[in-house]
């Protein structure tokens, strides 16, 4: 299937490493042109360079940083038909009896209320229609003993992603969200050998995701071959949470 976005405009967030900077890579040869969104603007810049796109700075977290975000991609784009809410990070590990409230705080301003302020300045930007991907979690569906505050943010993020799309799908804007289980990243090539050796085992197919594989997906949610697809959450999580 050759999925192609020739005219498109597309940020993605979070996407200066990992399964962001693939999305970014694998949209701008398949046509788009795209902003590269992350808090670390130097990485921003090197996968930038490598899509031909332009690089963005600023944190998620804050909601005049997103609107500025997509005021400027429309600026150079001169239209936005993509989005990709995929910045988010980890957060402490704790239970929650002993869990840091900054902690708390932190991790729910990044993964959840930066996806909300991604929707909210893109999808009146978006006049001719589009497509947005909300980057969850298997814990989007499951829990993960010390995680409350990501568990608790991706499970949000499903609701949010149902209710956008329910308000806008008639409206040419599709809405959906894809849960990776433990991709092959930089974060967890630095785990010690047998933490990494533990996730692993918990994937009945025997080994972690790659950041290719999440990118996939993605993009066919993205695509115009997914055009009766809205409101829904995609799992790529080798049979994790099917135990």
């Amino acid at each position: 299937m050759d999925l192609r976005f020739d005219g498109k405009v597309a940020i993605v967030t979070g996407a200066g490493s990992g399964i962001g900077a693939a999305i970014a890579r694998d949209l701008a040869a398949s046509g788009a042109k795209v902003v590269v969104q992350d808090m670390d603007l130097a990485r921003a810049e090197a996968v930038a360079a490598e899509c031909g796109g332009k690089a963005m700075g600023g944190d998620v977290s804050d909601a005049d940083t997103v609107e500025k975000l997509v005021a400027d991609t429309v600026a150079w784009g001169g239209r936005l038909d993509l989005l990709v809410n995929n910045a988010g990070i980890g957060g402490p590990l704790a239970s929650v009896g002993d869990y840091p409230l900054d902690g708390w705080r932190k991790v729910i301003d990044v993964n959840l209320n930066g996806v909300f302020y991604g929707m909210r300045f893109a999808i009146p930007a978006m006049t001719k229609g589009g497509a947005i991907v909300n980057m969850a979690s298997i814990l989007g569906s499951v829990g993960f003993a010390g995680a409350c505050a990501y568990t608790a943010a991706k499970h949000a993020l499903l609701g949010l992603t149902k209710v956008a799309a329910i308000e806008y799908s008639a409206k040419g804007i599709r809405v959906n969200a894809v849960g990776p289980a433990f991709i092959e990243t930089p974060l967890l090539q630095a785990l010690p050998p047998e933490a990494k050796a533990g996730l692993v085992a918990a994937h009945p197919i025997g080994r972690l995701g790659l950041p290719s594989e999440v990118s996939a997906l993605t993009l066919f949610l993205l695509s115009d071959q997914a055009s009766f697809i809205s409101g829904s959450y995609h799992l790529v999580d080798g049979g994790y949470t099917a135990q």
